[in-house]
């Protein structure tokens, strides 16, 4: 009989360790967009180290950050655009590492009467609908980071947004494809890997890439809230680099990256292929550019004050170095 008692007093005892020490590893939310630059975050839980990573998937950009403003989340990869936006609108907002970068394509319809990269030709052929009444139709997924890229370029380019075009929000970047074949929009920049599955699939033809503005190629950004930073600083850090040593397996392992991009987005094989050509892997946080874009958007008015200050004193290298041992200056400031 005691024998028995015994090992029933030890079975009581390891069935309630287990649950303890599992609850001892911290668990972080972490939110991302479903497109080609973030699927890589869903392989971070298996190179997190000492916590929970509960990696969560969200269609836009704009859903991410409200996620994480709202508390649903703890970490959030959004864009540079989201980033300057949230402080325009005075969230609590930190951004604490880079992930991946490039990722745009101005695409046009398969008839559009202009060859890939003439501005001369797109200026002239705007000026001639504006003159008709039939503003050129230009379109984008409104507050991620190809819709800057695409007024960034315009800008520099002499067009005037607000006037010249005539802007459509298609929110979804899945619907893209089919605005183009419907012939609802002229021209449309999208983000991998749908902007490669438009030409794959026959649907429009890429005009020109991007990035001749001050944003250059920069687009994804991990950003989480102060108060997280303050009471879960050391799980942040394993957070951090387990998307380090996730950017280095896939610059290292396109195959992985491209498998990872079918299982999330269910694109085939060759769309994958084509859509991480644009991309870079890039953990670093570009302060200046930062800024630069910061302006560039206050001077487009796609916000309403000059958070250039806010940019730079947002960006918490703290983490980045713990998780690399490398110096700031060697992380992008």
């Amino acid at each position: 009989m005691r024998i028995m008692k015994w090992f029933f007093a030890l079975a009581v005892s390891a069935s309630l360790s287990m649950p303890a020490a599992a609850a001892d590893k911290e668990t972080i939310k972490l939110g991302y967009a479903k497109c080609a630059h973030c699927t890589p975050l869903t392989l971070t839980p298996g190179y997190a180290k000492d916590i929970n990573l509960d990696v969560v998937g969200f269609t836009t950009g704009n859903d991410v950050l409200t996620a994480l403003v709202s508390k649903s989340i703890d970490v959030a990869q959004v864009t540079y655009l989201h980033y300057a936006t949230a402080l325009d609108k005075g969230f609590d907002i930190v951004a604490i590492s880079g992930q991946v970068n490039g990722g745009s394509q101005i695409i046009a319809t398969n008839d559009f009467p202009v060859k890939a990269n003439d501005w001369d030709g797109l200026k002239k052929l705007i000026a001639e609908r504006k003159a008709a009444g039939k503003p050129l139709k230009v379109a984008a997924s409104r507050g991620n980071a190809q819709d800057i890229h695409m007024r960034g370029a315009f800008t520099k380019q002499g067009i005037n947004f607000a006037k010249d075009v005539e802007f459509v929000n298609i929110p979804n970047p899945s619907d893209h494809a089919q605005a183009l074949r419907r012939g609802d929009v002229d021209l449309i920049c999208s983000v991998e890997p749908f902007a490669t599955q438009i030409q794959q699939v026959g649907a429009g033809k890429l005009f020109t890439l991007p990035y001749d503005q001050p944003a250059g190629k920069l687009t994804n950004l991990i950003v989480t809230r102060s108060d997280v930073i303050a009471a879960r600083k050391p799980a942040l850090v394993s957070t951090v680099a387990s998307i380090v040593k996730v950017n280095d397996y896939v610059a290292a392992n396109q195959d992985a990256w491209v498998a990872v991009i079918n299982k999330v987005t269910g694109l085939d094989k060759a769309i994958a292929e084509g859509a991480i050509k644009n991309l870079e892997p890039d953990h670093k946080m570009h302060r200046e550019k930062a800024v630069a874009i910061a302006k560039m958007m206050r001077e487009i008015n796609y916000i309403n004050r000059d958070v250039s200050a806010d940019v730079a004193k947002f960006m918490d290298y703290s983490l980045l170095e713990a998780a690399t041992g490398k110096s700031r200056s060697e992380l992008g400031n």
